[in-house]
């Protein structure tokens, strides 16, 4: 399958790739196969996504998963408009009547309903089934299906079932290392080196925290978040009080405590 030849939908967003996730990705497309990736809060997944969607120049529908997310909310109702009832689609039959991608983010947030709808698109089937108004939409070749989540939240109550995980091809996503992590703050807020340094090396050691006083490690989106703010005139301290340590936990103790090690890192 080659990509759609149609007007650029979107420009690239920038993104910094770990391996050979790219090559998968567009991999999985052209084989009409969808996908499912998996990896802590805040290491990319999202951005990821977005990346390809705009790079083979597909629309895209991102769906945040909660825990009343439904089947019709990702399929569509019926709603009343001018006194009329109409039907309207959800995003993921928007996005097989476009043949774009539809991402499902943090998927084991979701209703256990929505399973329902994804395993006929998610195998050999690759169709949607509107039981409201009786359509059955077949899924164009540049359709896929995408969904993610964040293992460290797994639990009994919220997991996948081995019959819908088997139906992903599947990419694990954890935070980069050093190097891509500096080039990722840096390409993503233009800031210096020095303070992408800075940032990262800090992130490395509330990183070591994480099972001893941390129920979260520091996102990589976090940094992001720290580093526009001290380009944009902040002072480094209480640039990371705000977006890491604050971000990070509500006890007061463990905040202290992790204060002490942002100024001892930026003294």
């Amino acid at each position: 399958m080659k990509p759609l030849a149609k007007p650029q939908l979107q420009e690239t967003p920038y993104y910094e790739p770990f391996g050979d996730e790219c090559a998968v990705f567009e991999a999985a497309w052209r084989n009409c196969l969808p996908l499912l990736i998996k990896g802590p809060t805040g290491c990319g997944k999202t951005r990821f996504v977005a990346h390809m969607a705009a790079r083979l120049n597909l629309p895209l529908h991102t769906v945040a998963c909660h825990d009343d997310l439904s089947a019709a909310d990702l399929v569509g109702r019926h709603l009343l408009q001018g006194g009329a009832t109409v039907w309207c689609d959800g995003p993921l039959t928007r996005a097989v009547r476009e043949g774009g991608i539809c991402y499902l983010d943090e998927v084991v947030e979701a209703r256990k309903d929505t399973t329902v709808v994804l395993h006929p698109l998610a195998d050999d089937r690759r169709v949607l089934s509107i039981e409201r108004t009786g359509e059955t939409l077949p899924a164009p070749p540049s359709f896929m299906l995408v969904v993610s989540y964040n293992p460290g939240y797994q639990n009994l109550l919220k997991s996948l079932k081995p019959s819908t995980r088997q139906r992903f091809l599947a990419l694990r996503f954890d935070f980069p290392n050093p190097e891509r992590e500096r080039a990722i703050v840096m390409g993503e807020t233009g800031c210096d080196a020095a303070t992408a340094a800075q940032l990262v090396k800090l992130a490395g050691a509330f990183r070591a925290l994480k099972e001893h006083d941390l129920d979260e490690a520091p996102s990589t989106r976090l940094l992001v978040y720290a580093a526009q703010l001290i380009r944009g005139g902040m002072d480094r301290v209480t640039a990371c009080r705000v977006a890491l340590v604050e971000a990070l936990t509500d006890d007061e103790s463990t905040a202290a405590a992790l204060l002490e090690v942002v100024n001892a890192s930026l003294a």
